[in-house]
């Protein structure tokens, strides 16, 4: 098979298949981890392989010119971490002890790219079983790899983006596979394409998820760039809390050739560390989250006393940690080009108490710019509507425009999906920034404080569809009509049963 046989559906249903390994024994939350590892350990010894074949083609069999000619590449591979050195003693006791020590040789032979990325995952864990199990599920693992479909050459799959979306894609089918965990670390292709979309990130753009999970929407933002204007000049920053998806995001940059980014492992609201060069908090051209919905423990109790200045418009309620990150984004804007995207519960529409003082002072100082309601069950793990809201820093008037897209949906076996006609509609009203009837509303800054700065989409979107008039008397006369037409029926079987000789 060559690279125009080989489409990216046959390399992801290879990974998948690869799985195999662990279903029945382990939990997709747990092996998605070590499935997503394997790949990656996989694509980087099959590069190495391959560039290595095609300077021994070019100069001879001068191993060591050749080691000299490999330091130029995007990583280094020492020998002992290969993939095939690991497969060769597959079938020897201690697996995962020799799968760690390789990844750890890695990560030290490409510190500056991979520092602690395999510090969060242990192949040698007790969590694969007792050793004997263990050491054959790494065994057929390792076979999987090694199958001709996941021959990962360059040479074979071509450009690079396969391998990436090919990870890509296991990342969404562990995070429909997850249940309420996958929401951590995925947000769903479709939104954060919408995301990135009306972000229209530019070339240059510093642009950062302070709660990036497996770094994907990041990756749109940075993937529309480079279609748009062909430039890679642009760098991605972003921060997740939990280091197994840390881990995740790092390796997806990494595989998606995203070198120029930072991600940072922290809670970024108790310690954030994406900072400037004073130890303020850096500001960037674009900031998009998809943050976890009302988190419980957000980190109140050290509000008050925050030495970045987020919450001089009020501290979020203890429970619900909505604002907090709504705040953290808005603080972390450029003056001039800041704009941001975030996806949020309904509730922050309307809460009152300290989150509505919150909302009313973001609306009194023009940031608020739009608010989209989407289609429910779209969000791995939950099954609740929520919304999208864009602030920028300068807007070109003191209007909020509301959108109401919760109709305009696929519907799916367990999630509804967005199609490509509802992201456009949305994109569509954006731009025109007009109301439509009965999908938006270009509300007035006064209209807003009118609404009590409430901003439940109903009381700016009427989509009340009035119901058809009952016409009563031609009910009553369908109803005589089926009346009649039971009496004939009844009749017509009483003839029957006595010609039978029931009676």
């Amino acid at each position: 098979m060559n690279t125009t046989d080989l489409t990216q559906d046959t390399i992801n249903a290879a990974v998948w298949s690869a799985c195999d390994t662990f279903r029945g024994t382990v939990d997709p939350s747990i092996y998605k981890d070590y499935v997503l590892t394997m790949l990656f350990l996989k694509y980087v010894s099959d590069v190495w392989q391959d560039h290595y074949d095609e300077y021994k083609a070019q100069y001879g069999d001068h191993p060591e010119l050749i080691e000299e000619m490999l330091k130029n590449e995007r990583f280094v591979l020492p020998a002992s971490a290969n993939f095939y050195a690991l497969y060769d003693k597959r079938h020897s006791p201690g697996n995962g002890e020799r799968i760690d020590k390789a990844l750890h040789a890695i990560e030290d032979a490409n510190i500056g790219k991979l520092r602690d990325v395999f510090q969060d995952i242990s192949f040698n864990s007790n969590k694969l079983g007792e050793e004997q199990q263990k050491n054959d599920i790494l065994r057929h693992l390792l076979e999987d790899f090694a199958k001709p479909e996941l021959n990962l050459r360059p040479s074979r799959v071509g450009q690079l983006d396969i391998i990436g979306n090919a990870y890509e894609f296991l990342i969404k089918n562990f995070a429909s596979t997850s249940g309420k965990k996958a929401g951590e670390f995925y947000t769903p292709p479709e939104v954060s394409t919408l995301m990135a979309r009306l972000m229209t990130p530019q070339e240059g753009d510093e642009i950062c998820d302070p709660a990036c999970g497996s770094g994907s929407l990041l990756m749109k933002c940075g993937r529309l760039v480079r279609e748009r204007t062909g430039s890679r000049k642009y760098s991605l920053h972003g921060q997740e809390a939990i280091g197994s998806t840390w881990a995740l995001a790092k390796m997806n940059m990494f595989l998606h050739g995203e070198d120029n980014h930072r991600i940072e492992w922290g809670d970024t609201i108790r310690n954030p560390k994406l900072l400037d060069g004073a130890n303020g908090l850096k500001h960037f051209d674009i900031v998009v989250a998809n943050p976890p919905f009302s988190l419980e423990k957000w980190g109140h109790e050290a509000a008050d006393a925050d030495p970045f200045g987020r919450f001089r418009r009020g501290v979020p309620p203890r429970t619900k940690g909505d604002y907090a990150f709504i705040l953290h984004m808005i603080e972390t804007m450029k003056p001039r080009s800041g704009r941001m995207a975030v996806v949020v519960p309904h509730g922050v529409l309307f809460r009152g108490a300290a989150e509505g003082r919150i909302r009313k002072q973001l609306i009194d100082e023009n940031l608020l710019d739009i608010v989209i309601g989407l289609p429910e069950k779209l969000f791995y793990g939950t099954g609740i509507p929520a919304a999208i809201l864009v602030f920028r820093k300068k807007k070109a008037d003191d209007n909020v425009l509301f959108i109401d897209a919760s109709h305009d949906y696929q519907d799916g076996k367990n999630q509804n999906f967005l199609r490509e006609t509802d992201l456009q509609r949305i994109l569509h009203t954006v731009e025109a920034r007009k109301s439509v009837d009965k999908y938006a509303y270009l509300a007035s800054s006064d209209e807003v404080a009118e609404n009590d700065y409430n901003l439940n989409i109903p009381r700016y979107v009427d989509t009340f569809e009035e119901e058809k008039e009952i016409d009563l008397m031609a009910v009553r006369r369908e109803r005589s009509q089926l009346k009649a037409e039971l009496t004939r029926l009844e009749e017509r079987m009483a003839g029957y049963l006595k010609e039978l000789g029931y009676e």
